[in-house]
């Protein structure tokens, strides 16, 4: 007899990011598996959020309480109606030799998050894992998004449903508390990292980016999202430059913006920087970002 090792070729790899869609509504995307050997594959794909060991999983601490790294869960924020926010079809079957399987991954969120996320597995013959994929997604209830920098919440979420300025401020009654709520808009943190790299013969500004988008959807078919920085005179003092202050982006659009730092003359080497700057979207609301420049002087 023959021995032959059951081999397989993912279009793939191993991340597949399903990006920002709408709360409730839905986005697909397909990904093909090749059997490359010379016998007949039996498959099946398993989810980690659907593992017998899931309930007993939860019971540690998450991780961005036992070690310093964040973000290293497999399986993230999960729908509260209880059904997997991420599905697979076909979960099961055969794949002749030489011939290739188109699988449809379903996102399914049913509130918004940004930490969406599930393992995939590609199983042969019910033992060997063949292909792992990390699923990712982001769900937003307005069509407008900023990525990038380094997140400063914590990805857990808290089993407490809060109520949305909008719903606080339509309850009855007088009180201060409401009266606040309704003034001040809610500001999330984002920031951002940048290093100049002394001691070069040709140094170079300190670069990132930040990606400002708006989602397309039926929804908010018309709605255009515009942007816009505050605080700019304080930035291009302090040796920061923008390329793009204000703008509006298309449903669907992504608009990436450079962020670029050369220390100023009187900047000392050993210092470390940190300048605040306002970014407002409008869109069908009105949403606003702190967006925290911390710079550095690092040696080559």
């Amino acid at each position: 007899g023959h021995g032959v090792m059951p081999s397989i070729v993912c279009s793939v790899g191993e991340v597949l990011n399903m990006g920002y869609v709408i709360a409730r509504e839905k986005a697909t995307s397909t990904f093909k598996v090749q059997n490359t050997s010379t016998l007949a594959l039996r498959y099946s794909i398993q989810l980690d959020s659907l593992s017998s060991t899931r309930d007993k999983d939860r019971q540690r601490l998450p991780a961005f309480i036992t070690s310093s790294s964040q973000r290293t869960e497999f399986v993230g924020t999960q729908n509260y109606n209880g059904l997997s926010v991420f599905s697979v079809f076909p979960t099961e079957g055969e794949i002749a030799a030489g011939k290739s399987q188109d699988f449809v991954v379903t996102f399914s969120p049913d509130h918004e998050s940004l930490y969406y996320s599930d393992r995939l597995k590609v199983v042969l013959f019910g033992k060997k894992t063949a292909h792992v994929i990390q699923l990712k997604g982001a769900a937003r209830d307005h069509p407008m998004f900023v990525e990038g920098g380094i997140p400063l919440d914590v990805p857990i979420e808290s089993l407490a449903v809060t109520l949305p300025v909008s719903s606080q401020g339509a309850l009855k009654g007088v009180s201060l508390i409401h009266i606040c709520l309704e003034i001040q808009e809610p500001v999330k943190s984002v920031l951002l990292v940048l290093e100049y790299i002394e001691g070069e013969s040709s140094p170079v500004p300190a670069m990132t980016e930040l990606k400002v988008g708006a989602i397309q959807t039926a929804r908010f078919a018309s709605k255009n999202t515009e942007f816009s920085f505050d605080g700019l005179p304080l930035l291009q003092q302090k040796g920061f430059t923008i390329d793009s202050v204000k703008g509006t982006i298309k449903p669907g659009q992504v608009k990436c913006i450079s962020v670029s730092w050369v220390p100023p003359a009187d900047f000392r080497a050993d210092d470390r920087l940190l300048v605040t700057a306002l970014l407002t979207l409008k869109g069908d609301i009105k949403e606003s970002y702190r967006i925290l420049f911390m710079a550095k002087v690092v040696s080559a």
